[in-house]
């Protein structure tokens, strides 16, 4: 967990390759103490440039991500380092990308788990950051034993101060325990942040349920193992179910002290022998002294490539292939009048009973394309709304149910626009209620209002293209062509192989200047 980020340089493999799909030739490579990635197409002059990465993001025990930063936004590289294959590969969920994607914004989720003193987003922005982007790299200390400032000025005091003790999550009580380690390694179908609450916000003796809800989908039978969905994995075992809090991911794992290769069997063997005993091991298969190989088995992981996902369910039946809830759009219901269930987890009466978290993870999953989850998300807002009247993302959320009904309903249309209007006095930094009250606004004509809306949330995110193509082909509408260049052209600083994007800029260049095909 220590080497979970740091700067670039540090460990870099150096390499080069072609991505057939898309037909980009990468370089990843050290020059002048610096480390670069270039990109180019042969025979495409517009796709020729490189980026400065900055921090790695990953152990290197499963591979490792990069990032790098244009006017302080921070983003992903498009390619990975995949440590069980040994390959560089695009980005997860891009293996098949025609372009190349630029645009993929570095979120607190992927920094929070990573970093230790991550600096949070600018307000208002997704991926903004000041720097240095974090203090300390990869998991240290105060990750999970909390803040140690007044912990080392206590060493100037005779008597211990109050306050001054560092967290021993050993002695908290077993939800707080755990809230530690799912602070990572807990995932879900769906993580909704609570009103007022950041994820990043937590500190190790906190509750993690106050800060993040998390639901899975308990409908159809699941289709893989996800790579960070060890907690839930766990929660099916019937070693868990058994030993109840009892156990914990401590039973088996040290966070101080990762087994070398060559004890590796023999650390998990006593720490499986430690609850079934000696006697037990010296009988069951004594010649086989790997526990996990059979009954932990790896997987390749359904959400990041090149990836082996360790089963964390502890089956007793090694055959059995390990299965978990991750795909929200291959759920569907085979039953006939049966409906999806969004359940909470961990599961508390509070969590069940939460209508906001709940309405805005089924809309979650209806944005996501589950077709199942929209009627769900236009139940659980309405009755969500009824509690809390103005809450800007119920409201944004309300919005977007009305606009999926507004193809043949202005009626809906105009109360999409109230809702968007309503969430945005109550938080004007809202970029998709701002990205989408701009359309409404540019397809009812006032162009005006649509090029104020956009340009304010293509400022906070310029790594959002489409709302960047918007206002290009508005600013050109209203007849304001060098507007629609400087756009275009912080479309495709930010995203240069869009090809939409291109094609409209030699539009725009053209004599005269035409708006678009």
């Amino acid at each position: 967990m220590a080497h979970a980020s740091g700067p670039a340089s540090e460990n870099l493999k150096p390499a080069e390759f072609l991505h057939s799909k898309s037909g980009v030739h990468y370089k990843i490579y050290a020059e002048d103490e610096k480390v670069w990635l270039s990109f180019e197409r042969p025979g495409d002059p517009s796709v020729n440039d490189k980026r400065q990465l900055l921090y790695f993001i990953g152990s290197g025990h499963r591979g490792r991500s990069y990032l790098f930063a244009m006017d302080d936004f921070f983003f992903e590289s498009p390619v990975n380092w995949y440590a069980d294959r040994k390959v560089w590969d695009m980005a997860p969920a891009y293996e098949n990308a025609r372009e190349i994607p630029m645009n993929l914004p570095a979120y607190p989720s992927c920094l929070q788990c990573h970093t230790s003193g991550m600096q949070p987003p600018v307000n208002g922005t997704e991926n903004k950051y000041s720097t240095p982007l974090f203090t300390q790299n990869g998991v240290g200390c105060e990750r999970c034993h909390g803040p140690g400032a007044a912990h080392i000025a206590d060493a100037a005091h005779a008597t211990p101060q109050p306050n001054s003790a560092m967290v021993n999550p050993v002695k908290l009580p077993p939800e707080r325990r755990d809230s530690i380690c799912m602070q990572c390694h807990l995932e879900g179908n769906v993580a909704i942040e609570r009103a007022g609450r950041h994820a990043y916000d937590f500190q190790p003796g906190d509750r993690l349920d106050d800060f993040v809800r998390h639901y899975v989908l308990a409908t159809d039978p699941p289709s893989g193992l996800g790579a960070n969905s060890q907690f839930e994995a766990l929660a099916q075992s019937t070693c868990k179910k058994k030993s109840g809090d009892a156990m914990s991911c401590m039973s088996c794992h040290d966070p101080h002290y990762p087994p070398p290769a060559e004890r590796r069997v023999s650390y998990y063997r006593e720490k499986c022998l430690a609850c079934h005993t000696a006697a037990f091991g010296d009988k069951h298969h004594a010649d086989r002294p790997d526990c996990t190989a059979c009954h932990m088995p790896s997987s390749l992981s359904v959400d990041i490539s090149h990836t082996e996902v360790t089963d964390h369910r502890i089956q007793r039946r090694p055959e059995l292939s390990p299965q978990l809830l991750q795909d929200s759009s291959s759920h569907r219901s085979t039953a006939p009048n049966s409906s999806p269930q969004l359940i909470p987890f961990p599961y508390s009466k509070e969590a069940d009973d939460d209508a906001r978290s709940r309405a805005l993870a089924w809309q979650s999953l209806a944005e996501n394309g589950s077709r199942d989850a929209a009627a769900e998300a236009d139940r659980w807002l309405h009755q969500a709304a009824r509690q809390f009247p103005n809450d800007p993302a119920i409201l944004s959320g309300l919005a977007y149910v009305e606009l999926s009904h507004a193809a043949s309903d202005q009626a809906a249309v105009n109360r999409a626009r109230d809702l968007y209007q309503k969430a945005l006095a109550v938080d004007p930094a809202l970029i998709d209620a701002a990205a989408n009250l701009g359309v409404i606004e540019a397809r009812s004509g006032h162009l005006q209002r649509a090029i104020e809306l956009w340009q304010s949330a293509f400022d906070r995110a310029p790594g959002d293209s489409s709302i960047g193509m918007n206002l290009a082909r508005t600013f050109c509408q209203s007849g304001k062509i060098n507007e629609a260049r400087s756009s275009i052209q912080r479309v495709l600083r930010f995203n240069p192989d869009l090809s939409s994007a291109n094609k409209l800029l030699q539009s725009l260049n053209a004599d005269p200047p035409r708006c678009g095909n």
